[in-house]
């Protein structure tokens, strides 16, 4: 019985390794006042950032709607697999929630064993690809299950923002509050933990920030998978993942990830982080 592996678009996996792996992605909503776009779907992120940074309309998100997600389990199931669907926190979104109802109304015909992650982004994303991998080598869903519970208790994730506007705006901003009064001083520096967003550090320029964020990612030397993520700023992103290969075995190289739409509006531009898998 083949297994097939599901996430949403806050997972922020690169386009090739969704290719690569099969991986079914649910995208979020981004609405500019009006107007809805699906994540990764409708909107690029060069036009969303583009969107955010210079229009006049602050944006928000939605999670997929539980339909959405009927549907695609549906599209995923051939009739004899088992599905495993990986999502961001329950408690940054919705969308663990809409997967859970489909699952509901499902459970008589498709085998799904719905996760929640308790992470975002990459750190959620490299979980899903770990999964992806053991699925392709013929692992069934419930040990695709173990080693997403087991990449996720190793996960971390750690990112510089330019400012926490944006996820103060959007209501994200958690146990990081006791930041905001230097909000103008600092570049902030933010972890996820328990599901929530929170306090990792703080920097006075962003060339501190990144000093701050590689002695944080030698702690896991040796790593077993990086990722670099970002926003804005390829080059930054391309020059720190660089400079973090030395934790990964031979040949081995972080993934360079950018953050879509969704993630992005509570991030905002400039954001270059990291999420890491301990061995």
């Amino acid at each position: 019985m083949a297994t097939k592996i599901v996430t949403d678009s806050t997972s922020d996996i690169p386009q090739e390794f969704v290719d690569n792996l099969n991986i079914t992605v649910v995208p979020l909503n981004v609405h500019f006042g009006e107007t809805t776009y699906k994540d990764g779907v409708d909107i690029s992120p060069d036009e969303f950032f583009e969107k955010l940074t210079t229009g006049s309309i602050f944006p928000s998100t939605s999670q997929p709607s539980i339909g959405e997600f009927v549907e695609a389990y549906q599209e995923t199931w051939e009739g004899e697999n088992e599905i495993v669907s990986i999502h961001i926190s329950s408690k940054l979104s919705g969308t663990y929630n809409s997967a859970f109802q489909a699952c509901k109304q499902l459970e008589d015909k498709i085998t799904i064993h719905l996760v929640d992650s308790l992470h975002a982004s990459m750190s959620a994303g490299l979980a899903v690809i770990n999964a992806a991998i053991a699925a392709k080598e013929g692992k069934s869903g419930q040990e695709c299950v173990k080693i997403v519970q087991d990449t996720l208790s190793k996960s971390s994730i750690y990112v510089m923002l330019d400012t926490l506007e944006f996820l103060e705006k959007g209501g994200r901003i958690g146990k990081a509050r006791s930041l905001l009064g230097n909000i103008l001083k600092i570049k902030p520096l933010l972890t996820i933990e328990s599901g929530e967003i929170a306090e990792f550090g703080k920097a006075r320029s962003r060339r501190a920030g990144l000093s701050k964020l590689h002695q944080e990612a030698r702690r896991f030397n040796p790593a077993q998978r990086i990722a670099v993520v970002y926003s804005t700023g390829g080059e930054d992103a391309l020059k720190f993942a660089n400079s973090l290969e030395e934790l990964l075995p031979d040949q081995e190289k972080p993934i360079v990830s950018r953050v879509g739409p969704v993630i992005g509006t509570h991030a905002g531009p400039n954001v270059i982080g990291m999420a890491i898998v301990a061995r």
